[in-house]
């Protein structure tokens, strides 16, 4: 992710586009996974991503590749829209997802402007801050983040590989009547917003 970031942020040329794209009102992105680092460091670029955190090695110091929780939070995602409090499984495949914040303040700028976006949660539904339900040491178990009016979000996990109910390990006995996960209405939104530009 990082090597991809400086690609962009040592380049004029490229620096200069990927600012105009992310400025564009009728635009939108999703990083996942290393895109999700890649997009973190890129926030002198994205409007109002100054304060995103950068993702470190796990706190496991290993590779974590498992089915986990996690609760949307009200956040002005396009994305996500329609999802705060679903709490849903999702795909987690990564060895350096841990959020780490430059200064002290960072993470509650973020929340108090609604930009933290998702968290991993136990099976309680209670913030996961300790292992496995935090696969890797997030505080508070962030785990996504929003910015630029919320047409730019950014996760750990991989709900792409989990929008069909056949591809979740284990689903509530409702869902096997329905071919798609709940993560389908994430795709369903990126074509809404898609459509209306």
């Amino acid at each position: 992710g990082a090597g991809w970031a400086n690609t962009v942020l040592f380049h004029d040329d490229l620096r200069t586009m990927f600012a105009a794209f992310f400025k564009r009102q009728d635009t939108f992105a999703l990083g996942v996974c290393n895109g999700c680092q890649m997009m973190s460091l890129l926030g002198d670029v994205i409007p109002d991503a100054g304060h995103w955190p950068r993702f470190l090695r796990n706190q496991s110091e290993q590779f974590e590749a498992r089915f986990s929780t996690v609760e949307i939070l009200e956040s002005d995602s396009v994305l996500l829209r329609g999802m705060a409090g679903a709490r849903i499984p999702v795909a987690v495949a990564h060895g350096e997802g841990r959020v780490a914040f430059g200064d002290r303040g960072d993470m509650e700028q973020l929340q108090q402007a609604g930009r933290i976006a998702a968290r991993f949660v136990d099976n309680r539904g209670f913030a996961a801050t300790s292992y496995p339900a935090n696969p890797n040491g997030s505080p508070e178990g962030l785990t996504a983040l929003t910015a630029a009016g919320g047409r730019v979000t950014i996760m750990m996990p991989h709900p792409e590989r989990v929008f069909r109910t056949v591809q979740l390990s284990w689903r509530p006995p409702a869902w096997n009547a329905h071919e798609f996960s709940p993560w389908l209405k994430m795709f369903e939104n990126a074509r809404d917003f898609a459509l209306r530009g």
